[in-house]
């Protein structure tokens, strides 16, 4: 029987304890022993590489349960990390400005230009005066200028090179060189969170109660790939009789009796419900009534109650509070 069906049945259970108020006005609130259950759910619809942990296993909080295969996502963050690093180089380079070695040649380069601008401009002036008398074709004059013309030109350029180097680096540019930096880092950060998802660990100390999926599938995104119970305090999940709803409060110490051992056990009740279960109150007479249900959960604190197990029966008379 499922646990559902076994809350059903007990509910019923109640409901006919009460139904017989008038011989037994005290009837015991009943149900099951429960404690939390986790479903540790798969992040990415990614293959199981690793699975260390088997059904009934006792495992800590932020132990490894399953691995997803991150193989896609490594290789998408090591190209997210290598355009960082470029980046990066390249913002030191416009915060630290040319280095001496650089003006240096740039400097070469303008005197360079400057004697082939010069060279080009004296032989262009001899090709003139050759032209004046004839000496020399128009084309070969046309050719010397255009080389004059270029190399003047080229002068200019090299010139503006070396004025940039000079000058150093605007704040626009250094400013952007940040952003673009700040934008992947973001990004490779997101990557390794990302791939620290695929590590699925448990969230508390616990044990574990099922594995719908094993080494090697391919779990659907949001999947349960490990399910388990938290260990520590359980708790009773029970029934009351509505005659005897009024007078419990949050906080008060109750008796609980697990079947199959002598002892009851001290719980303080941390919950009830507010409204009956399955059947609203104002569709019943005041007869009907007596048969309502209101589920309450009541901790169990003592060690002793530690290593029971969910899903027992539990009874808790309410009449028998410590």
């Amino acid at each position: 029987m499922s646990r559902r069906a076994l809350g059903v049945f007990l509910l019923g259970g109640a409901s006919l304890l009460c139904a017989a108020c008038g011989r037994e006005p005290q009837a015991p609130a009943v149900g099951t022993l429960e404690r939390h259950r986790f479903e540790i759910a798969a992040t990415a619809a990614e293959q199981i590489v690793a699975m260390p942990v088997r059904e009934g296993q006792a495992v800590k909080q932020g132990e490894l349960v399953a691995q997803l295969d991150g193989g896609s996502l490594s290789a998408n963050r090591a190209s997210v990390a290598a355009q960082a690093s470029q980046l990066r180089h390249r913002l030191d380079e416009l915060t630290h400005g040319a280095r001496a070695g650089e003006i240096d040649q740039a400097r070469a380069q303008v005197a360079a230009a400057t004697a082939q601008r010069d060279q080009s401009a004296k032989e262009y002036q001899r090709l003139a005066d050759l032209a004046t008398r004839g000496l020399v074709a128009q084309s070969q004059l046309d050719q010397q200028l255009q080389l004059r013309d270029s190399s003047a030109a080229a002068l200019r350029s090299v010139q503006a090179g070396l004025e940039l180097l000079l000058e150093g680096t605007r704040s626009e540019q250094l400013q952007q060189a940040r952003a673009a930096l700040q934008s992947a880092e973001s990004l490779l950060q997101q990557q390794d969170v990302l791939l620290e998802r695929l590590r699925l660990v448990a969230p508390v100390d616990g044990t574990i109660e099922a594995l719908p999926y094993r080494l090697g599938e391919r779990p659907v995104l949001g999947a349960p790939v490990v399910i388990m119970l938290a260990g520590g305090m359980p708790y009773a999940r029970v029934y009351v009789p509505e005659p005897q709803r009024a007078a419990l409060r949050a906080g008060q110490a109750l008796q609980v009796r697990v079947d199959g051992i002598a002892q009851p056990f001290q719980g303080t009740l941390r919950y009830i419900a507010g409204e009956a279960s399955f059947t609203p109150y104002f569709a019943l007479t005041q007869r009907d009534r007596s048969r309502l249900a209101f589920l309450a959960e009541i901790d169990l604190p003592e060690p002793a109650a530690r290593e029971l197990p969910a899903g027992v029966p539990v009874e808790v008379r309410l009449d028998q509070a410590p």
